[in-house]
């Protein structure tokens, strides 16, 4: 199994070789400092249990650290801090001020009630209210957590802190100072990255087929769009498979025959645009495969490995999922000239309007769904273009462009702040 710490390490070494680097910065940016905290509640029937929680913290020389805060069992510190060091080049790439940070408890969260999740949540943000803080790490919802869990973990922070503390936490509910748009920002931020890779490439959208595997929040919201922007989205699939129709697909419709019927591969009647045309089930690894000219992997990591990059047929790949290229099909991918805009640029949505919530929390001043949709837009469509002409300049991949880019911007705000004494 790949270990996404030596995975990011061996990325940023990279980068710090052609940017020649000074050794001291390299050492720096490639160990982030991990919190770690047990976390003991009550459940529900009156027994106590230990939860291990972390936070890491990566680098905070453009800003404060940023990053979610995820529940899940498979939560481990190697995780947290390559998440960390992700998150410190998404901020860069996107040119937000902030750092990297993440944090995670090992807990299978279908296993608890709302009311224990309720407790570890606010656990969470009580524990750490030693190094978080709107001027020092701000968390964010990620796998498994949502805006009530933040709204629970700031309730947790502030109640410790004894002070209230809105900015300290991003992605909450609307009531408590959360921002409009922050529900449709990783996938709408995605879209507009991919109009630009399809305007790269001469694709018009009538004429350009889309794969999209993963339809929770991000993996729909990316497809609804596309659809109504005229694009050809011929296939969708959820954990346990998907449908296939080259007539093209209604994500809004099959989205709506999921939520009735449970799984999206029973779908294969709804949905389809050209009504005499029946989806066909296939499986997620099929999916991949696909003839077809954009593919969008939003669900899970590593799904494109040494195993199936030669099979992959997609002419450009665009990450919406964390890391679901492994370095070893990054490289065959290349090589077969197909273009990959990597996660760290294609879904730094979230973390942009997460930016905008904290900018609103700040000035107690709230701006409309318009409005925010109208900044991330700007935002997102700029940082293509200076990653792309990086990319262009250097004859380069984009990630490795992505990253030269943004370890340049990090260590040029390290060495103006100068030396410790």
């Amino acid at each position: 199994m790949v270990n996404p710490y030596e995975t990011a390490k061996n990325q940023l070494a990279d980068a710090a070789k052609e940017l020649k680097i000074a050794e001291h910065l390299l050492s720096e940016l490639s160990n982030p400092t991990v919190h770690q905290r047990d976390l003991v509640i009550d459940l529900d029937d009156g027994r106590k249990e230990k939860f291990v929680a972390y936070r890491s913290q990566h680098n905070n020389a453009r800003g404060p650290f940023k990053g979610g805060v995820r529940f899940h069992p498979g939560v481990s510190e190697d995780e947290v801090r390559a998440l960390s060091m992700w998150m410190t080049w998404k901020s860069a790439i996107v040119n937000i001020p902030f750092g990297g940070g993440k944090g995670g408890v090992v807990v299978d969260p279908k296993k608890l009630s709302k009311d224990e999740l309720q407790r570890l949540a606010k656990a969470y943000g009580s524990a750490f209210v030693d190094v978080l803080g709107p001027r020092t790490d701000i968390p964010a919802p990620d796998v498994y957590t949502n805006s009530q869990t933040m709204a629970w973990m700031l309730d947790g922070y502030e109640r410790a802190a004894g002070h209230q503390a809105p900015g300290a936490f991003t992605g909450k509910p609307i009531a408590l100072g959360g921002s409009e748009g922050r529900d449709t920002a990783t996938g709408l931020g995605g879209f507009f990255i991919t109009e630009e890779i399809a305007k790269a490439n001469n694709m018009k959208p009538s004429e350009t087929t889309v794969a999209v595997q993963g339809m929770g929040n991000v993996g729909y919201t990316i497809a609804d769009y596309l659809f109504k922007a005229g694009y050809k989205v011929v296939a969708l699939s959820d954990s346990k498979g998907g449908i296939y129709n080259d007539g093209g697909i209604n994500p809004e419709l099959s989205r709506m025959c999921k939520i009735e019927k449970g799984m999206i591969s029973d779908c294969y009647h709804i949905g389809s645009v050209q009504d005499d045309k029946e989806s066909t089930q296939i499986s997620n690894e099929d999916l991949l495969k696909l003839d077809v000219d954009i593919l969008i992997p939003a669900a899970l990591e590593s799904v494109l490995s040494k195993k199936n990059a030669d099979n992959i047929k997609a002419k450009v790949v665009v990450e919406m999922a964390n890391g679901p290229t492994t370095p070893n099909a990054d490289d065959i991918l290349h090589e077969r000239g197909i273009q990959v805009v990597p996660d760290v640029l294609a879904n730094a949505g979230g973390v942009a309007v997460s930016y905008f919530e904290w900018v609103q929390n700040s000035y107690g001043y709230y701006w409309t769904r318009d409005l925010v949709n109208q900044r991330l837009e700007e935002l997102m469509r700029n940082s293509f273009k200076k990653v792309y002409a990086v990319c262009i300049g250097q004859e380069c991949s984009m990630r490795r462009s992505a990253y030269l880019y943004a370890l340049k911007k990090v260590a040029d705000a390290i060495e103006l702040r100068g030396k410790e004494k």
